[in-house]
């Protein structure tokens, strides 16, 4: 068998070829079946922290931003053309190639750095979600935000039912967000005779520009880079090279389609801002808050506020899917460390929830604007630590082969690269100075500026490194080698500790113990009291239970014996875990054999939950029956 050039270790590894892609189809749903990774990226590109650019555009400049948005849902479908072929041909996403690349000093400050940008993304969620809640059911900002914590269980269940009913998800929350404002633009009938004219480019003034460098660092999402180049490895292809040319294509065509929609929803955003507010005189509408109090008096109905604060909700709640599979990735790649998903949104939602909280509490509810832009700029920040990278990846003609970029793509991906470093440097730029002269406090200064200096020679050596080192890959195995694994005899497990609990699950238990025994086996056998007088005083009591127990211990004895095996028993009392770890200990036991307790889930939390607990107690294997 030929060696698969573009074979590695595997991203998202518990997804990772689970769509197949049937030879057996027809030519539309095998186009079908590639359709999806780019709807989860696309929630990025009209999350909340979106819609405040739009808004501010909108309602101070009409129409006359329009080519920015377009212009940026260009440069963004490039990009992310740019990982879908990354992790389709290298089939490596970004994390994993930068891990490669770059020296590990470098790899943990990128890694960092994506970190931060997964957690402003998904603090911008957060407070989306709150605000819409606020303003739909009149709830408390602060509680919104807690509030936003319960979705970490709805990822939890998308994520066992698996990455298709994921997708299929995202699609019905965009689906239904387009809806709101289809409705939005039939209520406020914008004049689509201006609307079009918003499309020659323009700037009126210096305010414009900064607006649109605004709608440019909030459109292009570093994070969505990590999770593209990882997505399109959940389908299942052929490594020849006609079914890769085919893969590119097909995913090309769900980025196009999936980031157009994403287009006309933040493009109906401006559109409302244009038509509902600059043409009224409201030229300083930005916050999400004020846009839905005027709606109302502008349109003179209620329906539009509803609609507009219905698909802030759903936009935060469908981004924010997203953040945890993000974070996943960049973990993985990075560190090479993987970390149950549970905890992993865990700590993605507290790292954003903590801040928004103390803002909240310490300086009021009028500050979450502020913080819902303050989110954006580290966004901004991030971006060119992910785009030039990228770049470089999909360059390298060695590494692509047939697949590298063409030189004008080449060209083109650049100057992206240099317009987004160039507006997003200004952008911080902007708002470092705007944080100094507010605040005017000299660690603060100085540590502001140092950190800019800071991110500038980095920004510089991300672009210099991979082309200085170009011949040097760093081998990075996902496991250690297998010469210095040292693999000692068998060992003879002698003394064995039998854990009883007198269900059903002690039959498996039972034969389990005898399916390894040998001449020089000893049993012990275990059972704990738990009886209310033993759970009083915390130790035998000699009550009906502890007698009814010894006696029916006696008799698994006996069974041993009879069968010509060296057997002892020991009643434990009161605490499961430590009774049999002391017991264990005590025999100087070789194995440890627990029955399920054929229950799981929540009779695990009601009844307890021993196996798991027992696994860090003991020193020595221990062997579940089941």
């Amino acid at each position: 068998m030929s060696k698969d050039p573009y074979q590695h270790e595997k991203s998202l590894s518990d997804v990772h070829e689970s769509v197949e892609i049937s030879k057996g189809k027809s030519k539309i749903k095998k186009i079908l079946s590639f359709f999806g990774p780019a709807y989860l990226i696309s929630v990025g590109y009209m999350d909340p922290g979106n819609w405040a650019t739009d808004l501010a555009g909108g309602s101070q400049f009409g129409y006359a931003l329009l080519w920015v948005l377009l212009m940026s849902n260009i440069m963004a479908l490039l990009l992310q053309s740019l990982c879908t072929r990354l992790g389709i041909v290298r089939r490596k996403d970004l994390a994993q190639c930068n891990r490669e690349t770059y020296p590990r000093r470098m790899n943990f400050v990128l890694y960092i750095l994506a970190e931060i940008a997964i957690a402003a993304c998904d603090l911008a969620e957060v407070l989306g979600m709150a605000i819409g809640l606020n303003l739909l059911f009149g709830i408390d900002i602060l509680w919104g935000v807690l509030i936003s914590f319960a979705d970490t269980f709805l990822i939890m269940y998308l994520q066992k039912l698996g990455m298709r009913k994921m997708e299929l998800f995202i699609i019905g929350l965009i689906t239904m967000i387009g809806m709101c404002f289809m409705v939005e633009m039939f209520l406020v009938q914008p004049d689509f005779g201006e609307v079009m004219t918003g499309f020659i480019p323009s700037l009126p003034n210096s305010a414009a520009l900064y607006i649109a460098i605004g709608i440019i660092g909030a459109t292009v999402m570093p994070h969505n880079l990590y999770l593209h180049s990882a997505l399109v490895q959940t389908r299942k292809i052929d490594r020849d090279d006609h079914s890769i040319s085919k893969a590119l294509k097909y995913n090309f065509f769900d980025s196009a389609i999936a980031l157009n929609l994403a287009f006309l929803v933040n493009a109906a955003i401006l559109i409302l801002a244009s038509a509902a507010f600059h043409k009224n005189g409201m030229h300083d509408v930005a916050d999400l808050e004020d846009a839905y109090h005027l709606l109302g008096k502008t349109l003179g109905t209620d329906l539009a506020p509803k609609l507009f604060a219905i698909a802030l909700i759903l936009a935060g709640q469908s981004s924010t899917v997203t953040g945890t599979l993000a974070g996943q990735i960049v973990m993985e790649g990075y560190l090479r460390l993987r970390i149950s998903p549970t905890l992993r949104r865990i700590i993605t939602r507290l790292l954003a929830i903590i801040p928004a909280v103390l803002v909240i509490l310490i300086a009021g509810e009028s500050q979450v604007g502020s913080l819902l832009i303050f989110s954006q700029v580290i966004l901004s920040m991030q971006l060119a630590f992910a785009v030039i990278p990228l770049i470089h990846f999909v360059s390298d003609k060695e590494k692509m082969g047939n697949f590298v970029i063409k030189p004008y793509m080449q060209i083109l991906a650049w100057l992206i690269a240099i317009i987004i470093a160039v507006l997003n440097i200004k952008l911080v730029y902007e708002e470092i100075s705007t944080w100094i002269i507010k605040y005017d406090v000299l660690w603060l200064t100085v540590l502001l500026i140092l950190g800019a200096a800071g991110m500038i020679v980095l920004l510089i050596m991300t672009f210099i490194y991979p082309i200085l080192h170009k011949n040097r890959a760093i081998v990075l195995d996902v496991h250690p080698p297998f010469e210095d694994l040292k693999f000692d005899e068998p060992i003879s497990f002698n003394k064995v500790v039998l854990a009883l609990d007198y269900s059903t699950s002690d039959t498996k238990a039972v034969q389990y113990a005898l399916s390894i025994a040998n001449t020089n086996s000893h049993f012990i056998l275990v059972h704990i009291v738990e009886s209310a007088g033993v759970k009083y005083t915390g130790e035998s009591t000699y009550d009906l239970e502890s007698r009814q127990d010894l006696e029916r211990l006696e008799k698994y004895a006996h069974f041993f014996s009879d069968r010509a095996y060296q057997v002892n028993f020991e009643l434990g009392y009161n605490n499961r875990v430590a009774s049999i770890a002391k017991i264990c200990e005590q025999y100087e036991a070789d194995l440890l054999i627990v029955g399920s307790h054929g229950h799981t889930g929540v009779k695990d939390f009601v009844f307890g939950e021993t196996v798991n607990k027992l696994r860090h107690a003991v020193k020595i294997p221990v062997f579940i029956a089941q």
